[in-house]
């Protein structure tokens, strides 16, 4: 397995040999080299970094190394312990630190982990930073710290609940509107993390919470991504509990996805439409999400009055995007929500608050209002990739043969057709191409992109 090295951070699978996985070695050379970048980029002596885990099985060895390698060249650790990738992000400011590291693979299995690495604001560093970091890396000019002059460790383990503080004070989260509506939640943390900050959340709003893989040990019950093909379980107990919907996140907690009372799956492209939705009707303004996102957003968009425009996908180029647009709410399809009043970070305990007050004001059942959205379909699909493979080449083929359509090369390849998009990239997060498409109807998804996948195939002379 690569070690992947990109704009979404430094990851790997633990074990194996270094450079090609996340070893200890491997681990305190990230950390080095971004201790290092910061003391240039802070420009001054004295550094703190907050840093927080998921519940991963090697996150504890992990935080470790990162710890003792900041100590080393003289960094202050603020130390959340277990935490949330979102509660990382609020902290670091918080702290009035001068960075920040999230040890988590995100929705990727366990045997993986990574370094997501933030700036002062608590926000991941953009495509140049990381660059710098990751020749500082590859050199290892490294000058650690006398012994005199070493970092301490400052643990803080009330950050969760400081997170939920900050939810609860959001001028469009009102704790006694969600109280009366009385709701009853099942909540899936997959072991991990989410398993801690959702149901304390939620419980903090007067929810009845029904608590499914919140245990935080890190042997995660089920493919941790929050996919319809891994989450029979809570659909099956959101039925037989007579719950009025169920909540899943990924092990740190920035991706949300909601499961309608009916057992079914309300789609995690729509919880960034519900969120939305609910913020717009409130304040007037605009949204971004990625490229790879659901047009639905867009349609919510207009209908409010406002614009949406679109960003290369990664935190990062959302959050930039942003910025440029004095959006008011956006995020990415996969469940993440970003919403500024709060922090610049996707934040499934945000968005959970925000979907809540959506559904105590608007009433009704959580299937009545996904049928109320623009009905979309999505086909998320992937092509392993071989060494031998050249992607960028198969890209431009792909472009090369749709050039008489509407075809957007910010990120990949997108080809919007005029019922349906299709989207090719190469993952930041995995060894794979990523095949997203969206249609009318989920079978026009499901061939579209299986039609793409074969004219993939062929142009690269696969089996």
């Amino acid at each position: 397995m690569t070690l992947i090295k990109s704009i979404s951070g430094i990851r790997g699978t633990i074990g194996g040999t270094t450079n090609d996985n996340l070893t200890p070695i491997d681990a305190v050379k990230f950390a080095a080299a971004y201790g290092t970048w910061l003391k240039d980029y802070a420009g001054k002596e004295k550094l703190t970094v907050v840093i927080g885990r998921d519940a991963r099985l090697s996150g504890e060895m992990i935080q470790n190394l990162v710890v003792s390698t900041l100590v080393g060249l003289g960094i202050d650790v603020v130390d959340l312990g277990l935490s949330t990738t979102p509660t990382v992000e609020i902290a670091v400011p918080l702290e009035k630190a001068d960075g920040g590291i999230i040890l988590t693979a995100s929705h990727n299995p366990k045997q993986w982990n990574a370094l997501k690495l933030l700036n002062e604001r608590g926000e991941f560093l953009d495509a140049e930073q990381g660059a710098v970091i990751l020749e500082l890396a590859e050199k290892e000019d490294f000058n650690f710290s006398e012994v005199d002059d070493l970092g301490k460790i400052i643990k803080n383990d009330s950050y969760i609940d400081v997170h939920i503080d900050e939810v609860l004070e959001l001028p469009l989260v009102d704790k006694e509107v969600i109280k009366k509506a009385g709701f009853k939640v099942v909540v899936d943390g997959v072991n991990s993390t989410g398993g801690i900050a959702i149901p304390k959340l939620l419980e903090e709003l007067g929810v009845e919470v029904i608590k499914l893989y919140c245990d935080p040990t890190g042997h995660f019950p089920h493919n941790p991504e929050p996919l319809k093909e891994h989450l029979g379980d809570i659909c099956k107990l959101v039925v037989e509990e007579q719950a009025d919907f169920g909540i899943v996140v990924d092990p740190d907690v920035d991706r949300l996805a909601f499961i309608s009372n009916d057992g079914e799956m309300f789609g995690e492209e729509y919880t960034l439409v519900a969120c939305a939705d609910y913020v717009l009707g409130k304040t007037k303004g605009n949204t971004v999400s990625n490229l790879s996102s659901s047009r639905a957003l867009r349609d919510i968009t207009e209908k409010h009055g406002g614009t949406y425009e679109a960003a290369a996908v990664g935190e990062v180029n959302v959050v930039t995007k942003m910025k440029a647009n004095n959006a008011i709410i956006g995020g990415e399809g996969n469940g993440g929500i970003i919403y500024p009043e709060s922090h610049y970070g996707r934040d499934s305990l945000v968005g959970t608050a925000l979907f809540l007050m959506l559904m105590a004001e608007r009433g009704g059942t959580v299937a009545e209002l996904r049928a109320s959205y623009p009905s979309y379909f999505m086909s998320k699909k992937k092509i392993q990739l071989t060494p031998d493979l050249d992607v960028d080449a198969l890209l431009e083929a792909m472009h090369d043969k749709y050039k008489n359509e509407q075809v957007s090369t910010i990120d990949g390849v997108k080809i919007d057709f005029p019922e349906n998009w299709v989207h090719l990239r190469k993952s930041n997060t995995e060894p794979i191409i990523r095949i997203y498409t969206e249609a009318k109807s989920q079978q026009a998804a499901n061939d579209l992109a299986d039609h793409i996948i074969d004219e993939i195939k062929e142009v690269a002379g696969l089996d």
